[in-house]
């Protein structure tokens, strides 16, 4: 059956990531080296108490049965307990916190839930895919507000405010960003969500790097602004801070109209999450922060290395200031060939793959974004094979 028959995949582009990924892994099949900076997948493993945690509890009977969709009310108050110890802001587990299958099912099943044909939502342009497929599917109408490194926020939210065809019902913040690493500070995020309670449109922030800010400071969060729960809800994962991507453990937090219409969106999408890795979530949040800690610092490494030898290969890139990603601006004598063929020509010629800057929407074009997920051996190998390819 021709694909136009599903009208939500007709108007999908190709997945670019995709078609990266599919070479590499035929390239692999082939018994080639590839090093690999594609995807944002954590390559250590989960802090090894939570993994205990999970071991122990999946002994336990009653935890195979199907589980509560808004999450069991140990891993709820865990995440309060969180946002507590973190930010001093207090939550109630009950009506202002549910668990999510990882931030991204969170994040798609809230804008399911709250927006309808045609509203406005403005989400950042490059951005985490969802923020922006997540609108379409919804029948939402994406306004793209541009985000990188080095610029002004609230001017970018603003001018996309009027640019858009209609009043915004929504709009989403993602800092520490991905794909660019750009982070903003506590200032700054105070201005965005008096903003939005100025412009009454309800605000989400996407906080999935929370824990992955390099410069020793602390990542602002949208909740810790006064009077900041009449309008916005936070998302968060375990996926990064904690090495537990596989175990799709995530929440959102804050304004309980909000949580409310995720959680009843999602007593018809799903059962919750097995019951022992959510107490081995509820025990990463509750004692993982020295965990998370390490992980910031093994990134912070990474990233200086690869950044050094792209330097060494005639390729300067600025070093990010967070997250898990090095955001490149394409070489100048290679800008022409665009984003998809440059990367194409890495793997082809250094076997080394990355994602096409513009994967993650129009404004990323001209980009490639490294995932820092080989160890530091790799990377530096990785960067000689890039400088013979550069020279070549």
């Amino acid at each position: 059956m021709p694909i136009s028959h599903f009208p939500r995949l007709a108007d999908l582009p190709p997945y670019v990531l995709g078609a990266v990924d599919e070479r590499k892994t035929a390239l692999r099949a082939q018994g080639e080296d590839v090093f690999d900076f594609g995807l944002g997948n954590p390559d250590h493993a989960s802090p090894p108490e939570a993994v205990e945690v999970l071991r122990q509890s999946a002994l336990d009977a009653s935890l195979h049965r199907y589980q509560p969709s808004p999450g069991l009310p140990e891993l709820r108050s865990a995440i309060t307990r969180w946002y507590d110890r973190r930010y001093g802001v207090k939550l109630d587990p009950a009506t202002e916190a549910v668990a999510t299958i990882g931030s991204k099912e969170g994040l798609g099943h809230l804008l399911l839930a709250v927006i309808g044909a045609g509203d406005v939502v403005l989400a950042p342009d490059p951005c985490y895919p969802i923020h922006r497929f997540g609108v379409l599917f919804a029948g939402g109408h994406w306004q793209p507000v541009p985000t990188g490194p080095g610029r002004d926020a609230l001017k970018d939210l603003d001018d996309a405010w009027h640019a858009a065809p209609r009043k915004a019902k929504l709009a989403i913040v993602n800092f520490p960003h991905n794909p660019t690493s750009a982070t903003i500070d506590e200032r700054a995020m105070e201005g965005i969500v008096q903003w939005a309670r100025r412009r009454d449109l309800w605000l989400v922030s996407d906080l999935a790097y929370a824990d992955l800010l390099f410069d020793g400071g602390r990542t602002p969060s949208a909740l810790s602004v006064d009077g900041a729960r009449s309008h916005v809800v936070e998302f968060f994962t375990t996926s990064k801070s904690f090495n537990m991507p596989g175990w799709r453990v995530g929440f959102c937090v804050g304004n309980a109209e909000l949580v409310g219409a995720l959680k009843r969106i999602k007593g018809y999408m799903d059962y919750g999450i097995f019951g022992p890795i959510q107490r081995g979530a509820a025990f990463a949040l509750d004692h993982g922060d020295a965990f998370a800690a390490s992980i910031r610092d093994l990134y912070r490494e990474r990233a200086g290395v690869l950044c050094r030898g792209l330097a060494a290969a005639g390729w300067p890139v600025d070093p990010p200031l967070g997250t898990m990603f090095v955001w490149a601006p394409l070489p100048e004598r290679f800008r022409s060939l665009g984003s998809v063929a440059f990367a194409v020509k890495l793997l082809e010629e250094a076997r080394v793959a990355v994602a096409p800057g513009v994967a993650f929407g129009p404004g990323g074009e001209g980009y490639l974004r490294f995932g820092l997920v080989e160890e530091v051996p790799r990377i530096e190998a990785a960067c000689r094979a890039i400088a013979r390819s550069l020279l070549g």
